[in-house]
């Protein structure tokens, strides 16, 4: 029996039938909401743990290594790159980010979900590499104004680099139709709502129920 399946026995949520866990991709232009989705579908559920990627670019205020993200130098992120030790990899705005393989295959075999906060060029890879365990769902702004507002209020990023993801979100938003899902962020709660939905309903997919053959044999064998 997985983890995951001796989890749901425990809290009552239906027989114990072992399960491939899936990743579960979201995808936005910056400031639409996906990392404040991330992370609320991350405390909703402790069944889903979060992909750590690493990247070239400096800690922001309050970022921790290995929390937020891996920091590592060109040079390494070049070695896991040409060493097939990342599951895909990209450059975004002078920085490079990329997806360590070796725990996300741990997880997904031991029926654990991992949460993937990432661009369109990282989605692509890794439904290429990992068609049939892949749910990408793409979080939309409410419109274009209250997009630059919410980059504006981060106050992370200086007026030049605001400008800078404002010129690029026409671009990532063409991305959308690649998509399984896609959330209009209006409303956080209502958001994080759906999200969840999501990863429940793909939880439920047969193909993903790796034990359910066994279940139903059992079943009927006492019926």
């Amino acid at each position: 029996m997985s983890k995951n399946a001796d989890e749901q026995h425990k809290h009552g949520a239906g027989p114990a039938i072992a399960r491939r866990g899936l990743l579960y991709i979201v995808s936005s232009p910056s400031g639409a909401g996906k990392t404040t989705l991330a992370r609320r579908v991350l405390a909703a559920d402790p069944n889903i743990t979060m992909s750590v990627s690493v990247t070239t670019r400096a800690p922001r205020p309050g970022e921790q290594q290995s929390v937020d993200y891996h920091f590592v130098d060109r040079t390494r992120f070049e070695q896991m790159r040409d060493g097939d030790e990342l599951l895909e990899w990209a450059k975004v705005f002078d920085n490079f980010y990329g997806t360590p393989r070796a725990p996300v295959e741990a997880a997904i075999s031991s029926g654990k979900d991992v949460l993937f906060d990432i661009d369109w060029q990282g989605a692509q890879q890794l439904s290429q590499k990992m068609p049939g365990d892949v749910v990408r769902v793409f979080v939309l702004p409410p419109s274009g104004d209250v997009l630059e507002d919410r980059l504006k209020t981060r106050a992370q990023d200086p007026p030049e680099i605001v400008a800078k993801r404002m010129a690029a979100a026409s671009s990532e938003i063409s991305h959308w139709p690649e998509y399984d899902y896609v959330i209009v962020n209006t409303d956080v709660e209502t958001s994080v709502a759906s999200a969840l939905a999501i990863l429940t309903a793909e939880r439920l997919k047969r193909a993903r129920l790796l034990g359910l053959s066994d279940f139903v044999r059992k079943l009927q064998s006492a019926l």
